[in-house]
């Protein structure tokens, strides 16, 4: 009787239980995401999909992130680490967007946060045209890790 019963649960208990694993690993530890503009080309083509970590120990600089700003998902190449000064006047701006004016020309990255720049940059708002340039590590969500830097 035993035994009916369990080849009868076995039949749902196996997908069931790899279903919750995909689900726990895409919940905590992988993030698929979509890349809808040109701002990261060339290394990330527009409409192209991404794949990122959300468990990781450090960022360097050069590490293509995934974070929240206003309320969206963006993925920016980290350009100055907390601690690093970044000086405006040397960092290309859109052709297009005015550049904003800022009390300085350089910048002190805070604790815990980063400088973020798009690779295209000629398509790409990011801490240039923040009001606040800084992304808090908090807001961080995924180190990307597909396609590959």
């Amino acid at each position: 009787m035993m035994k009916a019963v369990w080849r009868h649960l076995k039949v749902w208990l196996i997908p069931l239980i790899v279903t919750l694993i995909i689900f726990l690993l895409m919940r905590f530890v992988f993030l698929f995401g979509y890349v809808p503009s040109a701002s990261m080309e060339p290394t990330l083509e527009r409409d192209s999909f991404i794949l990122g970590v959300r468990i990781f120990s450090e960022i360097k600089k050069s590490d293509v992130i995934i974070f929240e700003h206003g309320g969206r998902l963006l993925v920016k190449r980290v350009a100055a680490l907390p601690g690093e000064s970044v000086d405006l006047s040397k960092i290309t701006y859109m052709t297009t967007l005015e550049i904003p004016i800022r009390d300085t020309d350089v910048l002190i990255v805070p604790e815990g946060c980063y400088y973020l720049l798009g690779d295209n940059t000629q398509d790409s708002i990011d801490s240039r045209y923040w009001d606040d340039p800084f992304v808090n590590k908090d807001q961080i969500v995924a180190k990307m890790i597909y396609p590959a830097k």
